[in-house]
């Protein structure tokens, strides 16, 4: 299988998925912003003019802004151009070659582009702490907060919202924020979010932090 070109689909407001069963509040001392697989790749199954995902790029550079704004560390993933087979092992069975046949689509979308300040991780898997040192330097600098936006929702997103929660960092999942492959999987994402793990804020509440 291969990622299917995606069609453009209405954000989903707060109303629409359940509420959080916890009661976490962002701070801006413990918080970082990761800001994932927003790689050309990805956002091209989007097509060039999708409404859907120049609402999620314009939320997430007005989060990235708030957090240079507020001294909150960002970090990015991005999958390398180039994987060998036993590196990208199983997702070859699932999703094909991926990002591997298109080595010229692996830079983040220019309007996100990092800066020097920001951490760029090499992301192997659908977690972005798989294999990478995201946990070491959370917690090297003090940081038990993630606010997670980007693509997929209910794959990578979902999966580093999970594990976030399983190594004690509250993950706050950016409803407007992300998106997916059908509206039917991105409040999927936003409903396990909030039924199981973390907190869905949408992105004016997470500046109004």
């Amino acid at each position: 299988m291969v990622i299917p070109k995606i069609q453009s689909y209405p954000l989903p407001f707060k109303k629409d998925y359940p509420a959080a069963k916890v009661r976490w509040k962002i701070d801006k001392k413990r918080a970082a912003l990761l800001i994932h697989d927003m790689q050309d790749y990805f956002i091209n199954f989007y097509g060039e003019d999708s409404p859907l995902i120049q609402d999620v790029i314009n939320n997430i550079a007005q989060l990235k802004t708030w957090c240079m704004e507020n001294h909150i560390p960002v970090f990015y993933t991005a999958q390398p151009a180039e994987q060998k087979d036993e590196d990208r092992a199983l997702l070859n069975d699932m999703w094909g070659p991926g990002l591997t046949a298109y080595p010229e689509q692996a830079e983040i979308v220019e309007k996100l582009s990092p800066t020097q300040q920001d951490h760029v991780l090499t992301k192997w898997r659908y977690s972005a702490f798989y294999n990478s040192d995201l946990q070491k330097i959370l917690k090297e600098t003090e940081k038990d907060q993630l606010i997670i936006c980007g693509v997929y929702a209910h794959i990578g997103v979902l999966q580093t919202a999970a594990e976030a929660f399983m190594n004690g960092i509250q993950p706050f999942v950016v409803g407007d924020s992300v998106a997916d492959f059908s509206l039917t999987e991105h409040l999927f994402a936003l409903q396990y979010v909030h039924r199981n793990l973390g907190v869905v804020e949408d992105a004016q509440s997470v500046i109004a932090s």
